[in-house]
């Protein structure tokens, strides 16, 4: 399937007003009123609607994202963070409240029933969305925003001071890889240390975070949050009893593989026990890799790898680097992690990341580099709601992109040793980061399970299903460092639940992976034609046309650990 996609192609505003400000409410209101007086008396028309809705929505989401973005570039700068937040507190409740109202009125309209096959899935979300909708809930939601910004800007403001020099967390991760073992120690528990600091601060702003939720799934008619969240998520192919499935599936198959791995690195390493600063270091004592030293060249080398992976994607991604749509190196004040958001109304991608020159920067790069490449395969539909897929795709859509472009590693180590020795990180860092999102998901369960608990049940459990799903690491003495360390998960503050995700999508990529090892042209084909389809299809339809099968128990996780443990073999240190 030939896919071809002009990035730069303008959407020029139609029913919006070409000089209208989305900042404003005053001039988003009118042309929410317009729509409501609307009728619609044809299925044509209502489909006219909904694209006349579709690109003020586009219009208004970008003003928002616009403003995330610039205040996580930043978060250290107070007039970026009151910007963000006089939208998210002033305008956005509003479009909230107006949003319900549109729903309603697609929801009575006499030809909703008539539309095609196509806007199946539109309807169930929109029934869905309006069902949930309550107007008490909305004051709740300004608050959790609120929050979530609080904890960006504390973990935004983390720093250590490391032999004479300030450096952000991440940048602290770099001595992780030393060889040095001291160095390594007194970098993993100054980081933290510093970590530590602020464990109240963290503690009670989840206290308050996992308070409003509760409230927001009662006033939704919920007795549990879980139920309420899979609601929200659209979770409509999987349940709660799914992902515990999942659970255990990564428990009786990626556990031990990890556990062998790290038996190997311990043996390697010629320890009596493997400690927490020991897992990011070459086990025979190399150097770290260091694939770049700046963004431009991670930049530059990035762009020949999605160039072999298929020529278009390095084009798309030449535009992005271009019209400025990447930042990507780790400064003081800019907020952790990174993320890919979408200029709506542009309908272009957005790459944020903490690079520091290590080589999981060049997989974050890759990773967001795929959901980039989702968003623009879709960019020619005409509605927004569908320009996304459910985020178990889009992270197909990412994880995938690592494994495609584990072929063409060699751009960034042209030295073979070095090539084989980053393949082989990737594979483990597959093994290792399964167990890890179990992990955070169980974890996830648990909390909202018991809603009452307290501050030290809290430890306790995670302290627990950290030990079901991470063993062979020795703590000891840094118990409190592991009770915590829940806490340098964002996802957990900003957005609970969002992470089985990964590992549902680990699997649709590990599938893809498989196939490309036999029909490398046939796995991208079938990839790109996948993403291209953006939010049009349901979740199993996505899988199957990315050549993948959406399941996740023993049956589809057991081969893929096969694979794996295989493919480490074949792939040894040294």
């Amino acid at each position: 399937m030939k896919i071809s996609i002009d990035p730069r192609k303008v959407f020029p505003r139609r029913f919006v007003p070409a000089a209208a400000n989305m900042g404003r409410w005053e001039e988003i209101d009118p042309l929410g009123e317009v729509l409501l007086a609307q009728q619609p008396g044809s299925p044509a028309a209502l489909e006219q609607w909904l694209e006349d809705l579709s690109e003020l929505a586009a219009a208004v989401w970008e003003e928002r994202n616009r403003r995330y973005i610039a205040m996580t570039s930043q978060t250290d700068d107070p007039e970026r963070e009151r910007a963000f937040l006089s939208f998210v507190q002033e305008v956005e409740p509003k479009v909230k409240m107006l949003g319900h109202r549109l729903d309603e009125a697609y929801l009575g309209n006499p030809h909703r029933g008539r539309l095609s096959e196509r806007y199946r899935l539109l309807d169930r979300r929109i029934e869905n969305r309006f069902t949930l909708y309550r107007d008490e809930n909305i004051p709740l939601e300004v608050k959790e925003n609120e929050l979530r910004t609080q904890f960006q800007k504390v973990t935004g403001a983390m720093t250590a001071i490391f032999r004479g020099e300030e450096r952000t967390l991440q940048q602290m991760a770099v001595f992780l890889e030393e060889p040095d073992r001291a160095t390594r120690r007194e970098a993993w528990e100054l980081t933290n240390q510093r970590r530590l600091a602020d464990r109240e601060t963290l503690e009670g702003l989840f206290d308050q975070l996992r308070d409003v939720r509760l409230r927001i799934a009662r006033n939704a008619g919920f007795d549990s949050y879980i139920d309420y969240v899979f609601r929200r998520h659209e979770r409509f192919d999987y349940t709660p009893e799914d992902c515990r499935r999942f659970h255990d599936a990564v428990e009786a198959h990626f556990v031990p593989l990890m556990e062998r791995l790290i038996r190997e690195r311990q043996n390697l390493m010629g320890g009596e026990t493997l400690r927490p600063w020991d897992l990011e270091v070459d086990p025979l004592g190399r150097p770290a890799l260091r694939p770049f030293e700046r963004a431009d060249d991670l930049v530059a080398r990035s762009e020949a790898v999605f160039r072999r992976v298929n020529p278009e994607l390095g084009e798309h991604f030449r535009f992005m680097r271009e019209e400025g749509l990447l930042d990507l190196e780790s400064r003081k004040g800019k907020a952790p992690g990174g993320y890919q958001s979408e200029l709506t109304e542009r309908r272009w991608p957005f790459i944020f990341m903490n690079a520091v020159g290590l080589d999981k920067d060049v997989r974050t790069l890759l990773h967001e580099g795929g959901h980039a490449f989702n968003s623009i395969a879709a960019r020619e539909e005409p509605l927004l709601e569908y320009r996304d897929p459910p985020l178990e795709f889009a992270e197909v859509a990412s994880m995938g992109m690592e494994l495609l472009s584990a072929p063409h590693l060699d751009v960034f180590y042209p030295n073979e040793e070095e090539r084989r020795r980053a393949y082989r990180e990737r594979l483990e860092g597959i093994v290792r980061i399964v167990p890890w999102i179990a992990t955070i998901d169980a974890f996830q369960h648990w909390l909202y399970a018991h809603p009452a608990h307290t501050r030290e049940e809290r430890r306790e459990a995670w302290v627990r299903i950290h030990s079901r799903f991470h063993r062979g690491v020795d703590w000891t003495g840094h118990d409190e460092a592991l009770a915590f360390m829940w806490h340098r998960q964002l996802h957990i503050f900003l957005h609970p639940f969002y992470y089985i995700e990964y590992g549902i999508a680990q699997l649709g990529a590990l599938q893809v992976w498989l196939r490309s090892r036999t029909d490398y042209g046939d796995a991208v084909a079938r990839y790109r034609a996948a993403l291209a389809l953006g939010g049009t299809r349901s979740l199993p339809d996505l899988f199957t046309a990315a050549g993948a099968r959406f399941n996740f128990d023993r049956e589809t996780v057991a081969p893929l650990a096969e694979a794996l443990a295989e493919e480490l073999v074949r792939n040894p240190y040294a």
